[in-house]
Protein backbone atom coordinates (compact mmCIF):
# COMPACT_ATOMS: atom_id res chain seq x y z
CA UNK A 1 0.00 0.00 0.00
CA UNK A 2 1.48 3.34 -1.08
CA UNK A 3 0.18 6.55 0.47
CA UNK A 4 1.07 9.72 -1.44
CA UNK A 5 0.73 13.21 0.00
CA UNK A 6 1.68 16.68 -1.29
CA UNK A 7 2.78 18.93 1.58
CA UNK A 8 3.19 22.70 1.84
CA UNK A 9 3.11 24.77 5.04
CA UNK A 10 1.31 22.18 7.15
CA UNK A 11 3.16 22.36 10.48
CA UNK A 12 -0.13 22.29 12.39
CA UNK A 13 -1.42 19.11 10.74
CA UNK A 14 1.35 17.04 9.16
CA UNK A 15 2.28 14.94 12.18
CA UNK A 16 -1.29 13.87 12.94
CA UNK A 17 -1.93 13.19 9.25
CA UNK A 18 1.09 10.87 8.99
CA UNK A 19 0.34 9.13 12.28
CA UNK A 20 -3.20 8.40 11.11
CA UNK A 21 -1.70 6.62 8.08
CA UNK A 22 0.86 4.64 10.04
CA UNK A 23 -1.87 3.61 12.48
CA UNK A 24 -4.09 2.04 9.80
CA UNK A 25 -5.62 -1.34 10.70
CA UNK A 26 -4.17 -3.04 7.64
CA UNK A 27 -1.79 -5.99 7.74
CA UNK A 28 -0.15 -5.54 4.34
CA UNK A 29 3.08 -3.65 3.70
CA UNK A 30 2.78 0.12 3.55
CA UNK A 31 4.88 3.13 2.62
CA UNK A 32 4.20 6.84 2.96
CA UNK A 33 5.72 9.11 0.34
CA UNK A 34 5.53 12.84 1.02
CA UNK A 35 6.18 15.40 -1.71
CA UNK A 36 7.68 18.33 0.20
CA UNK A 37 7.08 21.76 -1.28
CA UNK A 38 9.04 24.91 -0.38
CA UNK A 39 7.39 25.42 3.00
CA UNK A 40 8.17 28.56 4.96
CA UNK A 41 7.11 27.13 8.32
CA UNK A 42 8.43 24.15 10.31
CA UNK A 43 6.79 21.48 8.14
CA UNK A 44 9.96 20.09 6.59
CA UNK A 45 11.79 19.97 9.93
CA UNK A 46 8.91 18.02 11.48
CA UNK A 47 8.93 15.61 8.53
CA UNK A 48 12.72 15.12 8.79
CA UNK A 49 12.39 14.20 12.46
CA UNK A 50 9.62 11.70 11.70
CA UNK A 51 11.60 10.17 8.81
CA UNK A 52 14.55 9.55 11.11
CA UNK A 53 12.34 7.42 13.37
CA UNK A 54 10.04 5.73 10.84
CA UNK A 55 11.46 3.57 8.00
CA UNK A 56 8.08 3.42 6.21
CA UNK A 57 8.10 7.19 5.75
CA UNK A 58 10.16 8.94 3.08
CA UNK A 59 9.98 12.16 1.13
CA UNK A 60 10.75 13.62 -2.27
CA UNK A 61 11.31 17.27 -3.11
CA UNK A 62 8.52 19.06 -4.96
CA UNK A 63 10.13 22.31 -6.16
CA UNK A 64 6.90 24.12 -7.09
CA UNK A 65 4.83 22.90 -4.15
CA UNK A 66 1.82 22.57 -6.44
CA UNK A 67 -0.54 19.73 -5.63
CA UNK A 68 -0.62 17.80 -8.95
CA UNK A 69 3.15 18.03 -9.42
CA UNK A 70 3.70 16.77 -5.87
CA UNK A 71 1.25 13.93 -6.37
CA UNK A 72 3.03 12.82 -9.53
CA UNK A 73 6.46 12.97 -7.91
CA UNK A 74 5.25 10.91 -4.94
CA UNK A 75 3.47 8.49 -7.27
CA UNK A 76 6.62 7.93 -9.31
CA UNK A 77 8.59 7.26 -6.13
CA UNK A 78 6.07 4.74 -4.79
CA UNK A 79 6.06 1.01 -5.48
CA UNK A 80 2.89 -0.78 -4.31
CA UNK A 81 -0.10 -1.73 -6.55
CA UNK A 82 -2.67 0.29 -4.57
CA UNK A 83 -2.25 4.07 -4.24
CA UNK A 84 -3.94 6.05 -1.48
CA UNK A 85 -4.06 9.79 -2.11
CA UNK A 86 -3.95 11.71 1.18
CA UNK A 87 -3.80 15.38 2.16
CA UNK A 88 -1.97 16.92 5.08
CA UNK A 89 -5.21 18.58 6.23
CA UNK A 90 -6.78 15.16 6.74
CA UNK A 91 -6.70 12.19 9.10
CA UNK A 92 -7.79 8.69 8.06
CA UNK A 93 -10.19 6.62 10.15
CA UNK A 94 -8.35 3.46 11.39
CA UNK A 95 -10.28 1.07 9.12
CA UNK A 96 -10.03 3.32 6.03
CA UNK A 97 -7.41 1.27 4.16
CA UNK A 98 -8.87 -2.15 4.83
CA UNK A 99 -12.36 -0.98 3.84
CA UNK A 100 -11.05 0.71 0.68
CA UNK A 101 -9.18 -2.41 -0.43
CA UNK A 102 -12.28 -4.53 0.20
CA UNK A 103 -14.39 -2.10 -1.84
CA UNK A 104 -11.86 -2.10 -4.70
CA UNK A 105 -12.01 -5.90 -4.82
CA UNK A 106 -15.77 -6.11 -4.43
CA UNK A 107 -16.66 -3.53 -7.08
CA UNK A 108 -13.77 -3.80 -9.54
CA UNK A 109 -13.57 0.01 -9.54
CA UNK A 110 -10.36 1.83 -10.39
CA UNK A 111 -10.88 4.52 -7.74
CA UNK A 112 -12.93 4.59 -4.55
CA UNK A 113 -13.57 7.44 -2.19
CA UNK A 114 -15.78 8.31 0.74
CA UNK A 115 -16.94 11.12 2.99
CA UNK A 116 -15.03 14.28 3.79
CA UNK A 117 -15.83 14.50 7.49
CA UNK A 118 -15.11 18.16 8.20
CA UNK A 119 -14.28 18.88 11.85
CA UNK A 120 -13.18 21.93 13.80
CA UNK A 121 -10.89 22.60 16.74
CA UNK A 122 -11.97 26.23 17.12
CA UNK A 123 -15.36 27.93 17.03
CA UNK A 124 -14.63 29.31 13.56
CA UNK A 125 -13.47 25.94 12.21
CA UNK A 126 -16.58 24.23 13.60
CA UNK A 127 -18.74 26.78 11.81
CA UNK A 128 -16.88 26.15 8.55
CA UNK A 129 -17.16 22.39 9.07
CA UNK A 130 -20.93 22.72 9.44
CA UNK A 131 -21.06 24.65 6.17
CA UNK A 132 -18.98 21.98 4.44
CA UNK A 133 -21.38 19.15 5.20
CA UNK A 134 -24.60 21.08 4.61
CA UNK A 135 -26.34 21.49 1.24
CA UNK A 136 -26.82 25.12 2.30
CA UNK A 137 -23.04 25.53 2.41
CA UNK A 138 -21.25 23.67 -0.37
CA UNK A 139 -24.27 22.53 -2.30
CA UNK A 140 -24.71 18.89 -1.37
CA UNK A 141 -21.99 16.97 -3.23
CA UNK A 142 -22.08 13.28 -2.23
CA UNK A 143 -18.71 13.30 -0.47
CA UNK A 144 -19.78 16.28 1.66
CA UNK A 145 -23.31 15.39 2.70
CA UNK A 146 -23.50 11.69 1.91
CA UNK A 147 -25.28 9.45 -0.61
CA UNK A 148 -25.92 5.72 -1.11
CA UNK A 149 -22.98 3.60 -2.18
CA UNK A 150 -22.48 3.36 -5.92
CA UNK A 151 -20.80 4.77 -9.04
CA UNK A 152 -19.83 8.43 -8.76
CA UNK A 153 -18.65 11.29 -10.91
CA UNK A 154 -15.68 11.95 -8.66
CA UNK A 155 -14.14 10.70 -5.42
CA UNK A 156 -12.73 12.64 -2.50
CA UNK A 157 -8.96 11.99 -2.36
CA UNK A 158 -9.29 8.46 -3.75
CA UNK A 159 -7.81 4.99 -3.41
CA UNK A 160 -6.56 3.87 -6.84
CA UNK A 161 -5.33 0.80 -8.64
CA UNK A 162 -1.88 1.62 -10.01
CA UNK A 163 -2.86 -0.02 -13.29
CA UNK A 164 -5.43 2.76 -13.76
CA UNK A 165 -2.67 5.40 -13.68
CA UNK A 166 -0.70 3.32 -16.17
CA UNK A 167 -3.74 3.35 -18.46
CA UNK A 168 -4.79 7.03 -18.35
CA UNK A 169 -1.66 8.84 -17.19
CA UNK A 170 -0.84 10.77 -14.06
CA UNK A 171 -2.43 13.91 -12.58
CA UNK A 172 -2.76 16.87 -14.96
CA UNK A 173 -0.12 19.32 -13.75
CA UNK A 174 -1.65 22.36 -15.48
CA UNK A 175 -4.66 22.01 -13.16
CA UNK A 176 -3.38 23.41 -9.88
CA UNK A 177 -6.81 22.75 -8.39
CA UNK A 178 -9.44 20.25 -9.52
CA UNK A 179 -6.92 17.66 -10.70
CA UNK A 180 -8.82 14.94 -8.79
CA UNK A 181 -12.01 15.60 -10.75
CA UNK A 182 -10.06 15.62 -14.01
CA UNK A 183 -8.45 12.28 -13.12
CA UNK A 184 -11.85 10.75 -12.36
CA UNK A 185 -13.22 12.02 -15.67
CA UNK A 186 -10.36 10.40 -17.59
CA UNK A 187 -10.87 7.15 -15.71
CA UNK A 188 -14.57 7.11 -16.55
CA UNK A 189 -13.88 7.98 -20.19
CA UNK A 190 -11.49 5.02 -20.32
CA UNK A 191 -14.23 2.68 -19.13
CA UNK A 192 -13.27 2.44 -15.45
CA UNK A 193 -15.65 2.89 -12.52
CA UNK A 194 -15.23 5.57 -9.86
CA UNK A 195 -17.00 4.45 -6.69
CA UNK A 196 -18.45 6.26 -3.67
CA UNK A 197 -18.47 4.31 -0.41
CA UNK A 198 -19.99 6.21 2.55
CA UNK A 199 -18.28 3.81 4.97
CA UNK A 200 -14.98 5.43 4.04
CA UNK A 201 -14.52 8.51 6.16
CA UNK A 202 -11.68 11.05 6.23
CA UNK A 203 -11.41 13.74 8.89
CA UNK A 204 -10.76 17.10 7.25
CA UNK A 205 -9.63 20.26 9.04
CA UNK A 206 -10.91 23.43 7.30
CA UNK A 207 -9.02 26.71 7.04
CA UNK A 208 -8.74 28.36 10.43
CA UNK A 209 -9.38 32.02 9.53
CA UNK A 210 -11.91 33.95 7.47
CA UNK A 211 -9.23 35.41 5.20
CA UNK A 212 -7.81 31.99 4.34
CA UNK A 213 -11.28 30.58 3.81
CA UNK A 214 -12.19 33.31 1.33
CA UNK A 215 -8.90 32.97 -0.55
CA UNK A 216 -9.34 29.19 -0.71
CA UNK A 217 -12.84 29.39 -2.19
CA UNK A 218 -11.99 32.20 -4.58
CA UNK A 219 -9.23 30.01 -6.04
CA UNK A 220 -11.55 26.99 -5.99
CA UNK A 221 -14.15 28.90 -8.01
CA UNK A 222 -11.57 29.97 -10.58
CA UNK A 223 -10.28 26.44 -11.07
CA UNK A 224 -13.80 24.97 -11.21
CA UNK A 225 -14.48 27.42 -14.03
CA UNK A 226 -11.26 26.34 -15.72
CA UNK A 227 -12.52 22.76 -15.64
CA UNK A 228 -15.81 23.94 -17.13
CA UNK A 229 -13.88 25.75 -19.88
CA UNK A 230 -11.89 22.60 -20.70
CA UNK A 231 -14.60 19.95 -20.42
CA UNK A 232 -18.23 19.70 -21.49
CA UNK A 233 -18.86 17.13 -18.78
CA UNK A 234 -19.38 17.72 -15.09
CA UNK A 235 -21.36 20.96 -15.14
CA UNK A 236 -23.97 21.01 -12.38
CA UNK A 237 -26.77 23.42 -11.51
CA UNK A 238 -25.11 24.02 -8.15
CA UNK A 239 -22.01 25.39 -9.92
CA UNK A 240 -24.07 28.21 -11.44
CA UNK A 241 -25.86 29.28 -8.26
CA UNK A 242 -22.97 31.21 -6.63
CA UNK A 243 -22.16 33.29 -9.76
CA UNK A 244 -25.88 33.98 -10.21
CA UNK A 245 -25.97 35.06 -6.58
CA UNK A 246 -23.05 37.43 -7.14
CA UNK A 247 -24.78 38.92 -10.17
CA UNK A 248 -28.03 39.26 -8.23
CA UNK A 249 -26.33 40.94 -5.28
CA UNK A 250 -24.56 43.37 -7.60
CA UNK A 251 -27.82 44.19 -9.39
CA UNK A 252 -29.56 44.51 -6.05
CA UNK A 253 -26.96 46.91 -4.70
CA UNK A 254 -27.22 49.02 -7.84
CA UNK A 255 -31.01 48.96 -7.64
CA UNK A 256 -30.91 50.01 -4.02
CA UNK A 257 -28.65 52.96 -4.78
CA UNK A 258 -30.85 54.09 -7.66
CA UNK A 259 -34.00 53.77 -5.57
CA UNK A 260 -32.48 55.65 -2.65
CA UNK A 261 -31.38 58.43 -4.98
CA UNK A 262 -34.88 58.72 -6.36
CA UNK A 263 -33.77 57.99 -9.90
CA UNK A 264 -36.36 55.24 -10.44
CA UNK A 265 -39.30 57.48 -9.49
CA UNK A 266 -39.18 59.12 -12.90
CA UNK A 267 -38.34 55.88 -14.75
CA UNK A 268 -40.77 53.96 -16.94
CA UNK A 269 -42.43 50.87 -15.46
CA UNK A 270 -40.23 48.46 -17.44
CA UNK A 271 -37.21 49.82 -15.55
CA UNK A 272 -38.76 50.81 -12.23
CA UNK A 273 -40.20 47.43 -11.23
CA UNK A 274 -37.19 45.24 -12.18
CA UNK A 275 -34.94 47.68 -10.32
CA UNK A 276 -37.14 47.44 -7.23
CA UNK A 277 -37.18 43.64 -7.49
CA UNK A 278 -33.40 43.51 -7.83
CA UNK A 279 -33.04 45.62 -4.70
CA UNK A 280 -34.77 42.82 -2.77
CA UNK A 281 -32.08 40.23 -3.65
CA UNK A 282 -29.59 41.25 -0.91
CA UNK A 283 -32.43 41.37 1.63
CA UNK A 284 -33.72 37.93 0.68
CA UNK A 285 -30.22 36.47 0.64
CA UNK A 286 -29.46 37.93 4.05
CA UNK A 287 -32.67 36.42 5.39
CA UNK A 288 -31.73 33.08 3.84
CA UNK A 289 -28.30 33.14 5.45
CA UNK A 290 -29.85 33.96 8.82
CA UNK A 291 -32.32 31.09 8.45
CA UNK A 292 -29.58 28.67 7.40
CA UNK A 293 -27.39 29.68 10.33
CA UNK A 294 -30.22 29.08 12.79
CA UNK A 295 -31.56 25.86 11.28
CA UNK A 296 -28.41 24.06 10.13
CA UNK A 297 -28.07 20.56 11.55
CA UNK A 298 -25.27 19.64 13.90
CA UNK A 299 -24.15 20.11 17.48
CA UNK A 300 -23.64 23.85 17.07
CA UNK A 301 -23.71 26.44 19.78
CA UNK A 302 -24.58 30.10 19.48
CA UNK A 303 -20.94 31.15 18.75
CA UNK A 304 -20.74 28.78 15.76
CA UNK A 305 -24.12 29.90 14.41
CA UNK A 306 -23.14 33.56 14.70
CA UNK A 307 -19.99 32.89 12.69
CA UNK A 308 -22.01 31.10 10.04
CA UNK A 309 -23.51 34.51 9.24
CA UNK A 310 -20.09 35.40 7.81
CA UNK A 311 -18.89 31.93 6.78
CA UNK A 312 -21.77 31.17 4.41
CA UNK A 313 -21.55 34.45 2.42
CA UNK A 314 -17.76 34.13 2.49
CA UNK A 315 -17.96 30.73 0.80
CA UNK A 316 -20.77 31.58 -1.63
CA UNK A 317 -19.58 35.00 -2.79
CA UNK A 318 -15.86 34.24 -3.03
CA UNK A 319 -16.54 31.04 -4.99
CA UNK A 320 -19.00 32.85 -7.25
CA UNK A 321 -16.59 35.70 -7.94
CA UNK A 322 -13.84 33.20 -8.67
CA UNK A 323 -16.06 31.22 -11.02
CA UNK A 324 -17.03 34.35 -12.98
CA UNK A 325 -13.41 35.37 -13.32
CA UNK A 326 -12.39 31.86 -14.34
CA UNK A 327 -15.06 31.59 -17.04
CA UNK A 328 -14.12 34.98 -18.45
CA UNK A 329 -10.34 34.83 -18.23
CA UNK A 330 -9.37 31.25 -17.38
CA UNK A 331 -7.30 30.21 -14.37
CA UNK A 332 -4.12 31.87 -15.71
CA UNK A 333 -1.89 30.26 -13.08
CA UNK A 334 -4.08 31.25 -10.11
CA UNK A 335 -2.45 30.20 -6.84
CA UNK A 336 -4.42 29.19 -3.75
CA UNK A 337 -2.78 31.64 -1.35
CA UNK A 338 -4.67 30.18 1.63
CA UNK A 339 -1.89 27.59 1.88
CA UNK A 340 0.72 30.23 2.63
CA UNK A 341 1.89 30.65 6.18
CA UNK A 342 0.83 34.28 6.56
Amino acid sequence: MSYIMPVLNEEAHIKDAVLSILGQEYDGPKEVVLALGPSTDDTNRIVAEMEAQEPRLRSVISPTGRTPAGLNLALQASKHPVIVRVDAHTELEPHYTSRAVETLRRTGAADVGGLMDAQGKTVFQRAVAAAYISPLGLGGAAYHSGAPEGPAESAYLGVFRREAFDAVGHFEETLWRGQDWDMCLRLRQAGYDVWFDPELKVTYWPRASFGKLVRQFYAAGIWRAELANRHKEGKSVRHFLPPLLVAGLAAGAAGGVLSAAGVTRRSPAWLKYPTAAAALVPVLYGAGVAYASCSMDGDLGKPERVRLLAVLPGIHISWGLGYLRGRLFGAAGTVDTSRRKS
